[in-house]
């Protein structure tokens, strides 16, 4: 990896109802016709929970108190881009307002789906971090190589 190299910081937002999970479907370049979760980077000077609530108003319409969400899962991702990625992913069962489209541009469809049975196209990223909750495991790897132990001298 070059010297320099940085990391881009995602939040996912696991909006959950029973044993159901909302998620959209993406429009345009990245993803276009697959299912993802409400999600977005990490702004400069914003926490991550901030972070979370603003990106689920801002997609669908829904506001959170950031105090409500739960982390549930982390996710150290490599080859989705020119840069890893690390998403934190936040459970929220408690919101106001009713989940809408509030990107049309970028996105086609907002649809509750049971958690054990998601559409076929999802996203490999967000579907790591939905079946890492699913599962109960706080933290993932992927898309990383595997490199050998340093040896010590």
């Amino acid at each position: 990896m070059p010297n320099g190299q940085h990391t881009i910081i995602d939040v996912h937002v696991l909006l959950v109802r029973g044993d159901e999970l909302l998620l959209t479907q993406r429009r345009g370049t990245y993803g276009g016709g697959m299912w993802h979760l409400p999600s977005g980077k990490l702004d400069a000077g914003e926490s991550l929970t901030a972070a979370a609530a603003r990106e689920a108003a801002e997609e669908v319409g829904v506001l959170l108190d950031p105090a409500d969400l739960r982390h549930v899962h982390t996710v150290h991702v490599a080859n989705s881009g020119p840069v890893p990625r690390l998403g934190v992913f936040f459970e929220a069962r408690r919101w106001s307002g009713q989940p809408c489209n509030r990107e049309p541009d970028k996105c086609s469809a907002v649809e509750w789906f049971p958690l054990d049975d998601l559409p076929d196209d999802v996203i490999p990223y967000p579907l790591a971090g939905i079946r890492a909750y699913r599962d109960g495991v706080p933290f993932g790897l992927l898309g990383w190589v595997d490199h050998p132990a340093p040896v010590l001298a």
